[in-house]
């Protein structure tokens, strides 16, 4: 849900107008979008080269997760974590674009923890996957749009350790 949205959505259940603070953050909205759509295009335009050397990054910090009995040793287990990598891009090209992390939280992290867990798959060890993700990502943007995104996968950071 994007920021106009919530601003609409509070007033009209108020029986209100918007606030001036709620317009100005409406504003503010609008005057980020080109960077936004921008940031959301480089990542999405990039995904197979992100997933990519964030799962270099992953092996080479932790080879014990493609090591025999590890959680993503042999080919099937290895693609499951490159789709996750890809859904969880995706993810943060939506809090991206709305402006929000409020599309992060209700799509993906909502009983994030417990599925992993169920499938013994260590959250310390998807935390440190997005780290690998978000070094990825941010290097393809420039120093204001990766200052920008960045707030995005530290959310998902946040909420997995």
């Amino acid at each position: 849900m994007s920021v106009v949205t919530k601003v609409i959505l509070n007033a009209d259940e108020e029986l209100r107008y918007p606030s001036s603070g709620e317009l100005n953050s409406i504003q503010d909205f609008l005057q980020t979008g080109e960077q936004r759509v921008r940031i959301a295009g480089v990542l999405a335009e990039n995904e197979k080269r992100i997933v990519q050397e964030a799962s270099k990054q992953l092996w080479k910090k932790r080879p014990d997760f493609i090591a025999p009995g590890g959680n993503a040793y042999g080919d099937k287990q290895r693609a499951l974590c490159l789709r996750d990598y890809g859904w969880y891009l995706r993810l943060i090209t939506y809090g991206v674009l709305a402006g929000d992390k409020e599309p992060i939280e209700k799509i993906g992290l909502i009983g994030v923890r417990e599925m992993y867990n169920s499938l013994g798959v260590p959250v310390p060890g998807m935390a440190e996957s997005i780290r690998c993700l978000k070094n990825a990502s941010l290097s393809l943007l420039s120093q204001e749009d990766a200052v920008a995104a960045a707030p995005y996968f530290d959310y998902i950071i946040q909420s997995m350790s």
